[in-house]
């Protein structure tokens, strides 16, 4: 098909790897696909999914793509495809907020290394997305820059903190984009998007990490990670795929797959409809062919629970952000950047990471993330599953708090925590394999009655990335992908 014989909505709707086969054959031009998308992410401003349009640069890159494609240059595999880039993502010449204001006018001088490899690639920063403000957050109801809109239902939330990631992928703003996630932050979004998004294998934030964490404005260099976000598993593979310099992956066979379902924990308290949705897909892939198994992963709460605050506020506060600083030559102090933040949520969590005692962040470093690490192991070991299955988040995308409350109900009971309630059940069920520093993979495992996304994730072993995409791919053949939002 020609690109003259692709109406709009056509290109549009173009993934990652169907874009970048189009942009081969030349069905499509670089600077035509991106021009459609630049006035697309404009007609849908009200979503407030982008912070900055990079409409020149974007252009640019375009032009040179469709000129060395076609002087019969040898291009890289990515070569003209536009993404959305989460704003804590350092981009050279690019202005990079992380969502605040004290940061608005930070230019970087590099780009990320992760990202580094997408451009060398030939990808295009389309635009640099918005999120829950210094990525505090799972909701994306950033006081700052305003709050991200779900294209599902604009009175609710994407999902955080990459929630302009997701709203701008969802919406067919761009066909794939970066987020970041410290314990839930690409995967929730995703959930509540409807689309695809990996976190990869971080262990201790050591040599077990999958992505360089570099060029990132950090919560926690032990836990943060990029991730990347597509509409479908193949174009998220396809975009780990160039990440990291390893093969394409293929689809396994569900027949006789073992996966772990733990009941306690994971399954429990869920909203009437995200259980329904999730039952009726477990179905539907027993009936392909997988094996579940029911065994629960004892004592997980507590152990999680004993890592997960600790860890992440004390790195912040104490190290991680005022070394990006001075890394990146950003001219200001924590305290000048933490001042500015206007988002009470945000504002809430750094009361708690001043008082953080060292004794507790030490205790879990050497005690309690190790031993939730030998937890999963032993499980997949002893259960003999490849990984564990879940709902990605207890309930449905909620509707936008904007007096920052954080009320949340769980099938008209409103569940306790205070300001933090939202949060904690936002978090709860991606949380534990974030601290085991394990991939995650999340994708649609259907609709609501009222047509909201319903994901489900797969948590999998320390470096079982390639395998975890390769069952993913599998279930997307079973379970499908969700139409697109109405806008």
């Amino acid at each position: 098909m020609n690109a003259r014989e692709m109406t709009e909505e056509q290109i549009l709707e173009l993934g990652v790897v169907d874009a970048m086969a189009a942009l081969e054959r030349g069905d499509l031009q670089a600077e035509a696909y991106v021009r459609l998308l630049l006035q697309r992410a404009k007609d849908l401003r009200h979503l407030n999914s982008w912070i900055t349009l990079d409409e020149e640069g974007a252009l640019a890159a375009a032009r040179a793509v469709d000129a060395a494609r076609a002087n019969g240059e040898k291009l890289g595999p990515l070569a003209g495809l536009p993404l959305y880039v989460k704003d804590n993502i350092v981009t050279r010449g690019i202005a990079t907020s992380a969502g605040t204001n004290a940061l608005r006018g930070f230019v970087p001088k590099r780009n990320a290394p992760v990202l580094e490899r997408f451009l060398q690639a030939g990808a295009i920063v389309l635009a640099k997305a918005n999120m829950h403000e210094l990525a505090f957050g799972s909701t994306s109801s950033n006081a700052a820059c305003g709050f991200v809109r779900n294209p599902y239902d604009t009175d609710r939330i994407p999902g955080g903190s990459s929630g302009g990631t997701a709203a701008g992928v969802a919406a067919r703003i761009a066909p794939g984009g970066l987020g970041s996630d410290t314990g839930a932050s690409v995967r929730n979004p995703a959930s509540f998007c409807g689309i695809v998004g990996l976190r990869p294998s971080i262990g201790n934030g050591g040599a077990d990490r999958r992505y360089d964490g570099a060029g990132v404005v950090p919560i926690s260099r032990t836990r943060d990670t990029v991730g990347p976000m597509a509409r479908s598993v193949a174009d998220v593979a396809m975009l780990d795929s160039v990440a990291t310099g390893s093969p394409p992956v293929e689809a396994v066979s569900l027949a006789g797959l073992r996966l772990g379902v733990p009941h306690a924990y994971f399954w429990e308290n869920l909203d009437a409809e995200v259980e329904a949705v999730m039952k009726t897909a477990v179905g539907r892939l027993r009936e392909a062919g997988v094996v579940f198994v029911d065994a629960d992963l004892e004592g997980i709460r507590e152990i999680n629970e004993a890592i997960s605050m600790p860890v992440a506020l004390y790195e912040f506060y104490r190290r991680d952000l005022k070394d990006f600083l001075e890394e990146e030559q950003v001219g200001l102090t924590m305290d000048e950047v933490i001042a500015r933040v206007e988002s009470p949520d945000v504002k809430g969590v750094f009361g708690l990471a001043a008082t953080m005692p060292k004794e507790a962040y030490d205790q879990a470093i050497r005690v309690h993330r190790p031993r939730l690490a030998q937890l999963y192991a032993d499980y997949f070991a002893s259960h003999r599953v490849e990984g564990v299955l879940f709902p990605t988040v207890p309930i449905l995308p909620a509707p936008i708090d904007a007096e920052f409350t954080g009320a949340v109900s769980i099938n008209g009971i409103e569940q306790p925590g205070g300001p933090a309630a939202q949060f904690m059940v936002l978090i709860r069920n991606v949380d534990p394999g974030s601290n085991a520093g394990l991939p995650g993979l999340a994708q649609p495992a259907g609709m609501s009655s009222g047509g909201l996304p319903v994901g489900l994730e797969i948590d999998g072993p320390l470096g079982s990335d390639r395998r975890l995409l390769a069952i993913g791919l599998a279930i997307e053949k079973v379970l499908g992908l969700p139409e697109a939002p109405r806008l």
